[in-house]
């Protein structure tokens, strides 16, 4: 008897796996290279990776890119959002490890939840309340950091860590609203545009007066950011071919699978209090999803009724 896999359960898993294990390797490049390889210049061959995905994208929907100024405006609005966010978390893992930014930035959709009970006039589920909650205390305990030993110094990661889980969250929220009338794959695309427009940012801020890694290992940091852009690809039609109830629990999983992975790279045992932290961030992250996803639930059911 032959098991037929559902696709939906194939390109969330995929994604799943893509993301979680990028976000691992993503930092090595410039902390385990010698000379390093800046994560500056990582965004740019990131946003680079994009480029296939989103000419695949075209191909699929038969080159009809949403044109209209209402279309470029929404796109670029959620792209800007992401690729600063992007550029902000590459700024991060300069500073620290990804078993501590991660956690940190995985709950941002509790930014899209606050929004969008204060602009939309959205009810959130208790569940979400709690992992809310429990997000902000994670928060708290992952930017406590002992003194006198080595690790992360200074507080620039949490606020660039901050500064990109407020502008995930808020592209979380904006995509909400604009992709009730665009198709995801137009504002792949515009994102995929919105990531290219750093990329002169990121090159002023690499430092070319150090030493920087130019061999052959640069085709394998481009494959570790193709993981990316290939799990946001399959997202996408994880969301397409599936239900989101299910699909959005599946990829909430993924920081977790950064978390575990880059505490094996890194081979340390994190200060216990931070230990606390990346607990009840996957916690949280796992709450807000379901919760949110119940609430969804509960308002199609009241429509029926209706």
């Amino acid at each position: 008897m032959k098991i037929k896999i559902p696709l939906w359960l194939l390109f969330s898993v995929l994604s799943m796996l893509m993301n979680g294990i990028w976000g691992a390797l993503v930092e090595l490049p410039e902390k385990r290279l010698s000379p390093p390889f800046p994560t500056t210049l990582g965004y740019i061959l990131w946003s680079l990776t994009f480029i296939p995905c989103s000419i695949y994208l075209l191909y699929r929907i038969k080159w009809k890119l949403e044109c209209s100024v209402k279309s470029i405006i929404n796109g670029l609005i959620i792209g800007i959002a992401g690729a600063l966010g992007s550029v902000a978390l590459f700024g991060a893992l300069r500073l620290g490890p990804a078993y501590i930014i991660f956690p940190v930035i995985s709950v941002y959709p509790i930014i899209t939840i606050l929004l969008s009970v204060f602009f939309l006039k959205e009810r959130t589920h208790f569940i979400a309340t709690m992992g809310i909650i429990i997000a902000i205390a994670a928060i708290f305990l992952l930017s406590l950091q002992p003194s006198g030993k080595e690790g992360i110094t200074g507080f620039l990661w949490l606020f660039l860590s901050l500064t990109a889980f407020i502008l995930f969250g808020f592209q979380g929220f904006y995509a909400k609203v604009a992709m009730k009338n665009m198709l995801p794959e137009s504002v792949f695309v515009y994102m995929t545009i919105s990531n290219l427009l750093f990329i002169p940012l990121t090159y002023y801020m690499t430092d070319f007066s150090q030493p920087i890694y130019r061999g052959a290992g640069l085709y394998i940091i481009f494959i570790i950011h193709l993981l990316n852009s290939i799990g946001a690809l399959l997202a996408i039609y994880s969301i397409r071919y599936g239900k989101v109830i299910i699909v959005s629990p599946i990829a909430s999983m993924a920081p977790m699978i950064t978390t575990v992975l880059s505490l094996i790279i890194y081979a340390r045992i994190p200060y216990y209090l931070n230990i606390i932290g990346i607990v009840l961030a996957m916690i949280a992250i796992y709450m807000v999803t379901y919760g949110e996803l119940l609430n969804e639930k509960l308002k199609v059911k009241k429509i029926l009724q209706c």
